[in-house]
């Protein structure tokens, strides 16, 4: 089990803990340990699946282990109990039990390396091309994380295309946040759009993608960086798509970004992108990490560029109904024929996470329209007319 800095960081506070044990005559049991210091995790507020704050409980348990000489054994021997467990919510399953394969890959080339997760559906036994959606987790997430969580393997499945899920690394940014704030970033040439396009080479040179049907999508930072893309490498990636991100542009720096979260630098994100691309937006006006704004500023963007381009627009009256629990408010933008080229979802009360999401992953709210069946119909249903339910 490898530790994080922040597990190591507690390490006094499990010694405390298990000498406190040991004083009063508890057996030195791994896992009786294990379970009074995720109670007192618990009882703060730390849950093994969430990371608040980059604390990854896991290693608090195993440094604790450690300090008191004991070997801490993987996740399973410390017998962790699901923090959704007690509340009779189902917990789903976190390993990876679908048919197709889960494989982890490595980009490496002048300009950078990555780690990548990619899922093959059982589709791709067929030989033909499928088409592929990139997936970019948020600040304080890995693909892992973000696949559990946004359950996006599953849907790959069922319709048939490959998920990549590139990894960020700590040395390129400590919270694992992809660096949308920075000027260089910003550019075709720079590192991380360049990397990220050219995982979908490696990708393509050893499965048969559809390479007319590439599709980015992320969240928080992830949302902000597929942005990027979209107009840096427009002839990689045919659509995109931004759960509670922020438009290219909004920041040149770290105190930049902080005030384009709460909005106050989102208008300097002004101007046309020099590039039309089918747009679909996700926000909640209730996130109080990234003021819902900054969606309403990505979405405007790509309906500027549109027009700018020629092309026809139609513009439906917004509709607003229920999905999952949550109302919803989708404002869309068609072409003549009636086949949607921006869509913007304002998720009423929904706050700074991924939803409709799965609880095995972190930054998830179970409630609300299911964001990545919602990404996969905009992007895969690119020539089929929109069928977004009527005002209720």
């Amino acid at each position: 089990m490898s530790y994080t800095a922040s597990g190591s960081a507690f390490g006094d506070l499990g010694a405390s803990l298990l000498h406190c044990n040991i004083a009063h005559g508890s057996a030195m049991n791994p896992s009786h340990i294990a379970d009074t210091i995720q109670q007192a995790l618990t009882a703060a507020g730390l849950h093994p699946t969430h990371r608040p704050g980059g604390v990854d409980v896991h290693g608090v348990i195993a440094s604790a282990l450690s300090a008191a000489g004991l070997t801490p054994g993987s996740p399973a021997d410390l017998r962790f109990k699901h923090p959704y467990a007690e509340q009779g919510i189902a917990v789903p399953a976190s390993r990876h039990d679908l048919p197709g394969r889960f494989l982890w890959e490595q980009h490496s080339s002048p300009r950078g390396s990555r780690r990548y997760r990619l899922y093959v559906p059982t589709a791709a036994q067929a030989g033909r091309p499928l088409p592929c959606v990139m997936m970019l987790h948020g600040c304080k997430q890995d693909p892992d994380d973000f696949a559990a969580g946004t359950r996006m393997n599953a849907l790959a499945e069922r319709h048939g295309f490959y998920v990549v899920y590139p990894e960020q690394t700590r040395r390129a940014n400590g919270s694992n946040c992809w660096n949308w704030f920075e000027p260089t970033q910003q550019h075709p040439d720079g590192e991380e759009p360049g990397v990220l396009a050219a995982i979908i080479s490696d990708v393509a040179a050893t499965h048969a993608v559809d390479l007319d049907r590439v599709y980015v999508a992320g969240l928080s930072a992830g949302a902000a960086m597929a942005v990027i893309l979209g107009q840096t490498h427009p002839e990689v990636f045919a659509a995109v798509g931004a759960h509670s991100g922020l438009p290219k542009g909004a920041a040149h720096d770290i105190p930049s970004a902080f005030a384009a979260m709460q909005s106050r630098g989102a208008s300097r994100a002004h101007g046309t992108p020099a590039r039309a691309v089918r747009t679909m937006v996700i926000h909640g006006d209730a996130d109080a990490t990234v003021n819902i704004l900054n969606g309403a500023t990505i979405a405007g963007q790509a309906v500027a560029a549109h027009e700018h381009s020629g092309a026809r627009l139609q513009r439906p009256p917004a509709t607003t109904f229920e999905r999952g629990g949550r109302r919803c408010t989708v404002a869309v933008v068609c072409d003549p024929l009636g086949h949607p080229l921006v869509e913007e979802w304002v998720i009423h009360g929904g706050g700074h996470a991924w939803a409709g999401g799965d609880p095995a992953g972190s930054f998830v709210d179970h409630s609300g329209p299911d964001a990545s069946a919602e990404l996969v119909r905009f992007f895969l249903g690119a020539h089929a007319a929109i069928s977004i339910p009527t005002s209720s």
